[in-house]
């Protein structure tokens, strides 16, 4: 593959997901573990405890295990100890079987609470995200989105386990082994570590090294989701045009960039223990020149050597795995540090309510000197018209003009830079976004349907909706012959995206939906356009049927589907160049009419 595509693989790898508002500041203004602990620690407190007590226990009994060497050796194997033979051998027997318990509660504790935590991470990311406004979609991948709730939460759900392991189970016994050692030979103790300062810099070095590589290796793997459901949803693009080679080798230059950042992460986080490994061989050696020289000459028994021996070589493990905590909280930390990143982003669905209420009845809809534009692209520039209670208003005009923003901006999708909306002859900035969105159904080309069943996709979580009720939405959707024709009925799964329904069986469905909303607002974007004509007929007919008693705006490309509308608002440019029926627009012989020649040349 050209280096110049893997350079542009490295250089979207290396992209943070996009972030607006105060968002850094705020992350920065709380020390992580603070904002971890009030956020999702904190709830768990007390099972939190509970873990940490049980695994205190465990940790003890390594205490006590090397604290019974010595009279294994200097009692039991010495001559005349076949008495104290049982209760040794009790006594060993009883720390094993606690351990064993121990061991079972302790992971049982901690799964419990490492998937509680997990999951309400990834329950406020998806909650926050969902209130980012379409600009934010439109910079961040949903495949980058879906490795932010389900990579970074579930890097960080292990973390808990070794966090309380290390806290509970491994500091617990390295105090009892290090008392136990101390007890015996203070000298001995202090041989035993005479290389631990060695680790101090090279700790210092790789911790700020992994935790780097492992920011790295999100956004690496970040990249290898976007990957994936860019090529999951354009699959049919890519066996049409024999593109399988091709993005499979995209995707292989992603998948190789993660994997030399995963393995640079994991050879930094194994680079401690080893570390360690070779800082506790030199302390076995000082304690084995020291000791054995004393046991050798009389001065100390066999059972009391022994039983420091096993007390520093029990220490091996616990050390070992605080060394390999310091790596695995790195890791954890660069997933944390995205999260609070993007729970910290500001939001457009918190508008607060001004006191505006929702309209009754049939409200009619205005728009004055409207702005607004996307990053660094302009897009509406003093947009101003109105649609009339109850009546058909359509907005036609060339590709950019800016239609679709509108219907963004009337939903609250958007919110525009300057200029008034009116909703009813409120301005929609009294209102809260729900309610906002309460007034509009909405119909566009592109359904979105869920792999659920149809009812599920036509009630839309809605309660109280009767089974006569939506009997008749079915029906007034023209949806009844595909009802009638699916295995389950309503109950029939519509299949990923829709996939188990036609374009026109997927409109209809859209169109129910709107009935189930009894919105007063009827918003449609081209809802018939990429219909065969037995489709668009079936549609058109649950499309009058809908917009009657309605306020509807129609965004229109095929200029034949707004011939009777009451009024046609023509847009060049994000603004209005035209506007009135049919027969007025074809007789001035402006933009509309040109567009309306083209269209109908032959």
């Amino acid at each position: 593959m050209p280096d110049l595509h893997q350079a542009s693989v490295k250089a979207h790898v290396s992209q943070p997901i996009d972030r607006t508002g105060d968002g850094d500041a705020a992350y920065a203004s709380r020390p992580l573990f603070a904002r971890l602990w009030s956020g999702y620690l904190r709830p768990h407190v007390w099972l939190m405890a509970l873990a940490f007590v049980v695994m205190a226990i465990e940790g003890s009994t390594l205490g006590l295990l090397s604290w019974m060497i010595k009279p294994l050796f200097d009692s039991v194997f010495a001559a005349g100890g076949e008495a104290s033979l049982i209760w040794v051998g009790v006594a060993i027997l009883s720390l094993f079987l606690l351990r064993a318990v121990t061991t079972v509660v302790s992971r049982s504790l901690l799964t419990i609470i490492s998937i509680r935590i997990a999951s309400a991470m990834q329950v406020d990311m998806l909650r926050h995200i969902l209130k980012q406004d379409g600009g934010f979609f439109q910079r961040n991948p949903p495949g980058a989105l879906m490795d932010r709730v389900q990579g970074d939460t579930g890097a960080v759900q292990g973390i808990w386990q070794t966090v309380i392991v290390a806290a509970g189970r491994d500091v617990v016994a390295l105090v009892g082994l290090f008392a136990v050692a101390l007890s015996i030979d203070w000298r001995w103790t202090l041989a035993a570590l005479v290389g631990a300062p060695l680790l101090i810099v090279p700790s210092v070095i790789l911790q700020r090294y992994l935790r780097r590589k492992s920011a790295q290796m999100r956004d690496a793997a970040a990249a290898r989701s976007t990957r994936l459901d860019e090529i999951f949803h354009g699959v049919n693009a890519i066996k049409l045009n024999r593109q399988e080679v091709y993005q499979t080798g995209r995707f292989m230059q992603v998948v190789r960039l993660l994997n030399r950042t995963y393995t640079k992460a994991v050879v930094a986080a194994q680079t401690m223990p080893a570390m360690i490994d070779i800082v506790t061989g030199i302390g076995f050696f000082a304690v084995l020149m020291l000791g054995g020289r004393e046991v050798a000459s009389g001065e100390r028994t066999v059972g009391e050597f022994m039983s420091f021996f096993t007390a520093m070589t029990l220490t091996f493990q616990p050390i070992r795995r605080l060394g390999e905590l310091a790596g695995a909280w790195q890791i954890a930390a660069a997933s944390l540090e995205r999260i609070f990143r993007l729970l910290d982003t500001d939001t457009s669905e918190d508008r607060p309510a001004m006191g505006a209420t929702v309209p009754e009845g049939v409200p009619g809809i205005e728009l004055n000197d409207v702005h607004f534009a996307y990053p660094g692209v302009p897009v509406l520039n003093g947009l101003s018209f109105t649609a009339e209670a109850g009546k058909m208003t359509a907005i036609v005009g060339p590709s950019g003009a800016g239609k679709s923003t509108v219907f963004h901006l009337l939903t609250g999708l958007a919110e525009p830079d300057a200029g008034v909306i009116r909703i009813g002859g409120q301005d929609v900035r009294g209102f809260t976004l729900p309610d906002q969105r309460s007034l509009f159904a909405t119909v566009s080309q592109d359904t979105a349907l869920f792999d659920e069943s149809l009812r599920e996709n036509i009630v839309m979580g809605r309660d109280g909706i009767s089974p006569d009720h939506l009997s008749d939405v079915v029906r007034a959707a023209h949806l009844s012959d595909v009802v009638a024709g699916m295995p389950a009925g309503l109950d029939s799964p519509a299949g990923p995206r829709g996939s188990a329904l036609s374009g026109g069986q997927r409109q209809r469905v859209a169109i129910a939906r709107a009935l189930i909303a009894n919105a007063p607002v009827l918003l449609l974007d081209e809802a018939t356009s990429a219909l065969d004509a037995q489709s668009e007929a079936a549609v058109a007919a649950a499309l009058a049927t809908l917009a009657k008693g309605r306020t509807t705006l129609v965004i229109a490309h095929r200029l034949s589907t707004v011939r009777e509308a009451d009024k046609i608002v023509v847009m060049d440019r994000g603004r209005v160049v035209e506007e009135g029926r049919h027969d007025e627009l074809i007789a001035r012989g402006g933009l509309y009419a040109g567009l309306h020649a083209l269209q109908f040349k032959d």
